[in-house]
């Protein structure tokens, strides 16, 4: 088997196409230090804002963070929204080609206002109507041309309408035709329309909803089940379950293994789906084993944890955690 050092040295030499819901994660910082004479709730005193790349556009965010090159494809709004996203995918030399602007869609953003590292209010601005005829056409027609230059295919399901069953029956079968694996990050709407895929990533309350079961989060013997149930329910290859503080699963016909959390200092869990996948998919790229796809990704969603907001994995400091946590 490759060294660590090469299998981060092959991630620079990869491709992914990630199609799904694309957002910005807005961030006003400021003070509180008086209640509201109006009603009694906080005043804050902005002091800074930064948007970032959110939802699917966060997982390309991670893919060029570990080297490789994210291909993006999704619809988003043809508004100020929009066009701040597409600036800041400018910004960082990311790819555009398969980003549509549609003018019956608004953009989504999810603004958070934060004080003393502590988050008081989200405000999410958003549609979840599914893609009309036209923008779903002008979506495929992207995701056509960039599977040619992929490694490896990401759906990012944010339910906001991007996906549906049609669109992504359609895209794994593109996938299929030109031998590229399939990795994704589900949520409830289109959770059984993943058939065929390579490696399915749910969590624990994502599974539970999905299959409508419901297990204690530490009865392995249920977490097998439920993993089986899905991968002969859906012709799934790999079942990869992140699993919070007790670590994460994976599962093929062949194998699965359970691998514990390590100790962290957690500040805030949002973006480490993101990932999580980003890393997975990666792995499933160069055909890496089972259990270091799901070592090397759960290092990973940990060490994000760590930040404030939703932030991309540093790949030096994963290959450093990589080599004293993985033999």
């Amino acid at each position: 088997m490759n060294s660590l050092d090469d299998i981060f040295d092959k991630f620079s030499g990869l491709k992914a196409l990630i199609v799904g819901d694309v957002m910005i994660d807005s961030y006003l910082w400021g003070k509180v230090e008086r209640i509201s004479p109006e009603a009694p709730v906080p005043i804050i005193s902005i002091t800074n804002k930064e948007i970032r790349l959110g939802g699917a556009a966060n997982v390309a965010k991670n893919i060029a963070a570990l080297g490789a090159k994210p291909l993006l494809c999704s619809v988003i709004g043809d508004d100020q929204d929009g066009r701040a996203l597409l600036d800041i995918m400018d910004s960082r030399a990311m790819d555009t080609r398969g980003i549509w602007q549609s003018k019956d869609r608004i953009t989504t953003v999810k603004e958070r206002m934060l004080s003393s590292s502590q988050q008081l209010l989200r405000i999410d601005k958003e549609t979840t109507k599914p893609l009309d005829k036209k923008d779903k056409a002008a979506l495929l027609k992207r995701a056509e041309v960039l599977i040619k230059e992929a490694d490896v295919v990401i759906f990012e399901d944010y339910d906001k309408g991007v996906l549906d069953k049609k669109t992504i029956k359609s895209i794994v079968e593109l996938a299929k035709k030109h031998g590229i694996p399939t990795a994704v990050d589900p949520k409830k709407a289109n959770f059984l329309s993943y058939e065929n895929v390579t490696l399915f990533k749910p969590n624990l309350k994502e599974i539970k909803e999905g299959l409508k079961i419901d297990f204690n989060n530490e009865d392995e013997t249920a977490i097998l089940e439920a993993s089986k149930s899905l991968r002969s329910k859906m012709a799934i290859d790999k079942v990869f379950i992140t699993r919070s503080e007790f670590g994460v699963f994976i599962s093929s016909d062949s194998q699965h293994h359970f691998i514990p959390a390590h100790k962290r200092s957690i500040s805030d869990v949002s973006g480490a789906g993101d990932t999580v996948v980003s890393t997975a998919a990666l792995c499933l790229a160069l055909h890496l084993p089972d259990k270091l796809i799901a070592e090397l990704s759960n290092l990973a969603g940990g060490l994000v944890c760590e930040h404030l907001g939703v932030v991309s994995i540093d790949k030096k400091q994963l290959l450093a955690e990589a080599k004293k946590h993985i033999a």
